[in-house]
């Protein structure tokens, strides 16, 4: 038996090293044509937290980030690709502590998976492109979908509705139209 237990320590040792070593650090190209930046790019040009959340799924604490309690109108982007994800005008207070919105902006640009990193099946949202963690969606939000996608602020990027245009967005403008 503990000639297994060895043997098995050993294989996951090796499983773990050849994963480290042989990551690809270039960049990859998605099939949108979209090319996401190498592992040192990404580091250089996020924060030390924008990285951890985005590309090693971590969570960010509640009530202590950056957009929990944003109000103002506009649309929250990936923060590595810059694809549109959700906007202000899908999101409530879920008293969470993280922003939630009821629905992606583009749905196109959000895939999900299910992880089991609490043990219990989760369905995580990621941006399709980017291959972002963004968070996490639960069946407990508000009508008219029923749904709470719950969102980490560091894997996201504010554009106000003043700067829609500016920065590209302008399609989403008239979202904002009163």
């Amino acid at each position: 038996m503990k000639k297994v237990i060895l043997a098995i320590a050993c294989l996951s040792t090796v499983l773990v090293v050849s994963t480290v070593y042989s990551k690809d650090d270039s960049p990859q190209k998605t099939t949108s044509g979209y090319i996401k930046p190498s592992d040192a790019e990404l580091k250089q040009s996020l924060t030390p937290l924008q990285y951890s959340v985005t590309q090693h799924d971590d969570t960010e604490t509640p009530f202590d980030n950056e957009f929990w309690d944003e109000k103002r109108d506009g649309i929250y982007v990936d923060v590595v690709s810059g694809e549109a994800l959700f906007s202000s005008t899908h999101k409530y207070k879920s008293g969470t502590g993280w922003p939630s919105f009821y629905q992606p902006l583009e749905a196109s640009n959000i895939k999900e998976e299910t992880d089991y990193i609490l043990i219990f099946p989760r369905t995580e949202v990621r941006s399709a492109n980017a291959n972002s963690h963004l968070g996490h969606v639960f069946s407990d939000g508000p009508e008219p979908t029923g749904l709470r996608y719950c969102i980490n602020s560091a894997s996201l990027k504010f554009v106000p509705k003043d700067e829609l245009k500016k920065a590209g967005y302008e399609k989403y403008a008239s979202l904002f139209k009163r």
